[in-house]
């Protein structure tokens, strides 16, 4: 009877105590951006969190490793990382009064399996010295040959730009769009290429006149020495703003389907949801938050306040395989 005590101490002793008091994450989103988040969450709850970091291959990770995986959620730094786990069935759903009090229903999935955490604007630049700014510039102008040979972008298979695409297909229909994408290649200052930072650079420098961007890039940009002469000879626009508004993207949060500790999983969800964490978010990397009410980081303020298109994310990515075909089609990165 003793050795049978003593060998279940020993089995209980050598028992991992994370099991049951952590919360393991997969993140696309590098470590520095949503460590204070963590960190607060472990304070407050005394929940540990462990975090894979990698920019790419976590879904296809989640997916080799299957039942045996042990990410509880994954974190992504866009929405078509959201949409290919739910579309690969790597995901539960997430039931909870908290998440929807705090986040909107267009930044959700109608069946709770993947929601928004912050938000981003695709932005037009325009060079201060050569256009000024422009309050009335719509997405649908860049097709206007008045500026044939100005503009910049990465590639339009991108993930930003390819939300963007899906998006001018919701609200104009396919054949618009493919005429619109036509439109916008003709007036490509250079093939497409690097990152939404070497857009704005390449502003600077006189390649081009505008450049498509992501918001929180400007605030980046403006926050390192090297880069901040890139920012300062840009405007940041808002297209859209006499009509639907600014085309959003964000980054978001899933449940895995095989979950260990979904609990904890869904207790930190909740946790990057509230008004704190949505704090964080927008203070260290320049974002706008989900919850409404909190209050912005004071550069992103300074951008002024803007008109948001309201079209739901669930419905903009219905096109998503749709706006790839059309980018083919057309050979936009070409």
């Amino acid at each position: 009877m003793k050795n049978a005590v003593l060998i279940l101490l020993s089995i209980l002793v050598s028992m991992p105590v994370w099991a049951e008091n952590v919360v393991n994450i997969y993140s696309f989103r590098q470590p520095f951006l949503i460590k204070p988040i963590l960190d607060d969450f472990t304070e407050q709850t005394g929940i540990k969190t462990n975090v894979v970091f990698a920019k790419k291959g976590l879904i296809e990770r989640v997916k080799r490793e299957g039942k045996h995986s042990q990410a509880d959620i994954v974190l992504t730094s866009n929405f078509s990382a959201l949409i290919q786990l739910e579309d690969l069935q790597l995901t539960q759903a997430i039931n909870s009064d908290i998440v929807n009090r705090n986040v909107p229903s267009i930044f959700r999935d109608s069946d709770g399996q993947w929601l928004a955490l912050t938000k981003r604007v695709r932005n037009v630049y325009s060079s201060k010295q050569r256009l000024g700014a422009l309050p009335e510039l719509t997405y649908e102008e860049l097709a206007d040959p008045k500026y044939k040979g100005k503009i910049c972008t990465r590639s339009a298979k991108h993930p930003y730009n390819l939300g963007l695409v899906a998006s001018m297909i919701a609200h104009h229909g396919e054949q618009n769009t493919k005429v619109w994408l036509e439109g916008v290649k003709a007036n490509l200052a250079r093939k497409p290429q690097g990152n939404d930072r070497a857009q704005v650079k390449a502003v600077k420098e006189g390649l081009c006149d505008l450049a498509l961007g992501n918001s929180y890039y400007f605030g980046k940009m403006m926050q390192d020495e090297q880069q901040k002469p890139w920012a300062d000879a840009v405007h940041i626009n808002f297209p859209n703003q006499q009509n639907r508004g600014s085309h959003i993207n964000v980054s978001g949060v899933v449940m895995t389907k095989y979950a260990k500790n979904p609990d904890n999983a869904l207790k930190l969800i909740e946790f990057m949801t509230s008004t704190s964490a949505q704090t964080m978010y927008a203070s260290v990397n320049m974002e706008y938050p989900v919850k409404a009410g909190v209050e912005l980081s004071a550069m992103v303020a300074s951008w002024g306040a803007f008109k948001e298109d309201t079209l739901p994310l669930e419905k903009i990515s219905q096109y998503r395989a749709l706006a790839l075909q059309l980018i083919d089609q057309v050979k936009f990165d070409l």
